[in-house]
């Protein structure tokens, strides 16, 4: 049952809070990342992008909490499919965020795919593609204004609709105590997790997508 829904857009420190919320307990956490661990449920979230009716519950089964693309993008389902989860907006100020996505998720997901990768990573781009660049910003991740236009609507639509008392509006750099104060647990003996950096993001590029994307081997 999902307990935490986070609402936050990718490159707002979402993988940093997956960490974070798997080590409060609320293990396993829903990310894009999960996508390399249970690639079958891709195809439900790309349909789910085209407007198809799916099963959230079913997407979800086994987790406590959601957080990043493509879940984020759900949102509102999510909520009426677990009316009691409280919610994390996680924010990051408008242009690092626009510098970060878009020398990162955005690149990513337009590359070609290379020769060796296998089948259900094809099948993952794809939805990440119809999920991120065409359900989230119609296609327009090129126009700088439009894409932060975006952006700072959904953080407006979660901040108006969820209740105050269900909702944290979060950035990475607040560490735990927030964060725990919020889910009513106690603060762990270790730093907040900071990870997935831009670095750390086109690290796992091939040679050829990392030449492709004008950055030296």
């Amino acid at each position: 049952m999902v307990q935490i829904i986070g609402a936050g857009m990718g490159r707002t420190s979402t993988m940093s809070l997956k960490q974070a919320l798997e080590i409060l307990g609320f293990d396993p956490c829903h990310h894009m990342m999960e996508m390399r661990v249970v690639p079958d449920t891709a195809a439900g979230w790309h349909r789910a992008a085209l407007g198809e009716d799916v099963d959230f519950a079913e997407l979800l089964t086994g987790y406590k909490a959601s957080c990043d693309w493509p879940s984020a993008a759900f949102w509102r389902e999510l909520r009426g499919v677990f009316p009691e989860a409280k919610v994390i907006l996680t924010e990051r100020p408008d242009e690092k965020w626009w510098q970060s996505i878009s020398n990162t998720i955005f690149k990513s997901i337009r590359m070609p795919p290379t020769e060796d990768m296998p089948p259900e990573r094809v099948v993952q781009r794809a939805m990440a593609k119809a999920v991120i660049i065409d359900k989230t910003f119609g296609g327009e991740v090129d126009d700088r204004e439009h894409v932060l236009c975006v952006y700072r609507a959904h953080n407006a639509a979660v901040k108006a609709e969820v209740p105050a008392d269900q909702l944290l509006i979060f950035e990475g750099a607040d560490g735990w105590a927030p964060l725990c104060a919020f889910l009513g647990v106690p603060i762990p003996d270790q730093p907040y997790p900071s990870t997935n950096t831009r670095a750390d993001f086109q690290g796992r590029w091939s040679p050829e997508q990392r030449a492709a994307a004008g950055l030296s081997s």
